[in-house]
């Protein structure tokens, strides 16, 4: 029996290690969407990622019998202690093979580090905070996960309340497609709402982009303020998301509720590029742009990503509003899938009227804790 090693990710060789091991562990799970390493490269950078301005975080590795067998990210997000009132850290980018004593030990090394940092809290998966791909999927395996949403093999649940954590919060993912909703009736209800609340939609501008993305980025921060586990964006953060966001989005489902002239809510969908980052196995070359731009243009699933209303108009339907307004565009731009994620488990409100316009709930992600 090989002991467990823990390593800290510091120089080339390591960090390529934690960059490299899902691309290993998940070859026999063809529903994982490999994302671009690229991408990955930025997210982990702690030197120049915006995230880690208010954030410091230790990258650690299991090794046994000489081998790397899984990867964990203990995090300190003060941004969130600020807001959220807590002395909570975070664990996060946590993949391992099917050994219990293995996850334990990283899981554990997280913990100790983050307890070294003042924590009394430790919570996750999130990678690296509930902005940005978070959760543990534990139910749902059947299909591949969507654009910015987490895959992982159902054993993860296992290993993860083996090593001595539980349930925090549930959050919710529902399918439904654009042809199924009662278009005319949801339609009907949603116009009657904004003529009442003067509530105008309208598509983002992209000659704009950069005021309109100013104007979302303070609505996103209000609208969320009261949500578990919600962490504010900084101004950087956000500014990059919807950089990186523009290449792929399509202007009619992002769409900007005014009330003279005030943003008052927003509602963001992206197509699933999921579906051609498949083919591109996390490489952009030699082939792998090739294979998303080709892809890329049979792309007719669709995922609402954020919705949120600054709390005045939160009551009044006005969500409900731009779902339909997100659907009715969707259905005109040829999209016909779309999945509405994440919904935490005790937002009423949102529940119901998903489920009232027909949509149907067919993924669960969970967040542990350990305290």
């Amino acid at each position: 029996m090989h002991n467990v090693e823990i390593l800290r990710v510091g120089d080339r060789t390591s960090r390529k290690q934690f960059l490299e091991l899902p691309y290993r562990l998940y070859r026999q799970y063809p529903n994982w969407v490999p994302p671009l390493r690229v991408a990955q490269k930025e997210l982990f950078d702690r030197d120049k990622h915006p995230f880690y301005a208010n954030a410091s975080a230790e990258f650690l590795l299991a090794r046994r019998g000489g081998r790397v067998t899984g990867r964990v990210a203990a995090i300190l997000d003060r941004n969130h202690n600020r807001f959220q009132g807590e002395q909570a850290a975070f664990f996060g980018f946590f993949e391992c093979e099917d050994h219990q004593e293995t996850a334990n030990a990283l899981l554990g090394a997280a913990r100790d580090w983050a307890a070294g940092q003042g924590a009394r809290v430790f919570r996750g998966p999130v990678n690296p905070s509930t902005n940005y791909e978070c959760g543990l999927l534990v139910d749902g395996f059947g299909s591949p996960p969507v654009i910015m949403m987490t895959y992982n093999p159902p054993y993860y649940e296992r290993l993860i309340e083996g090593a001595g954590l539980r349930k925090a919060k549930d959050l919710y993912a529902y399918i439904s497609s654009t042809r199924a909703v009662a278009a005319e009736k949801v339609e009907r209800v949603a116009d009657r709402v904004l003529a009442a609340k003067a509530v105008r939609v309208r598509p983002i501008d992209l000659k704009r982009f950069g005021e309109d993305v100013e104007k979302v980025w303070t609505v996103y921060n209000a609208a969320w303020a009261r949500n578990w586990g919600f962490v504010p964006m900084t101004r950087e953060e956000f500014l990059l998301s919807a950089k990186e966001m523009k290449q792929i989005l399509d202007p009619q489902l992002v769409l900007l509720g005014e009330v003279g002239g005030r943003v008052v809510g927003f509602a963001l969908a992206l197509p699933d590029f999921n579906v051609a980052l498949r083919r591109a196995k996390g490489r952009l070359f030699p082939f792998g742009l090739l294979q998303i731009l080709y892809y890329g243009r049979l792309i007719t699933n669709m995922r609402v990503l954020a919705l949120g209303v600054v709390e005045e108009y939160r009551t009044a339907g006005v969500a409900a509003a731009f779902y339909a307004a997100l659907i009715r565009n969707g259905r005109r731009r040829g999209y016909d899938l779309c999945e509405m994620s994440w919904i935490l488990e005790d937002n009423v409100l949102m529940n119901r009227s998903l489920e009232a316009m027909g949509a149907r709930r067919y993924k669960t992600y969970r967040i542990y804790e350990w305290n």
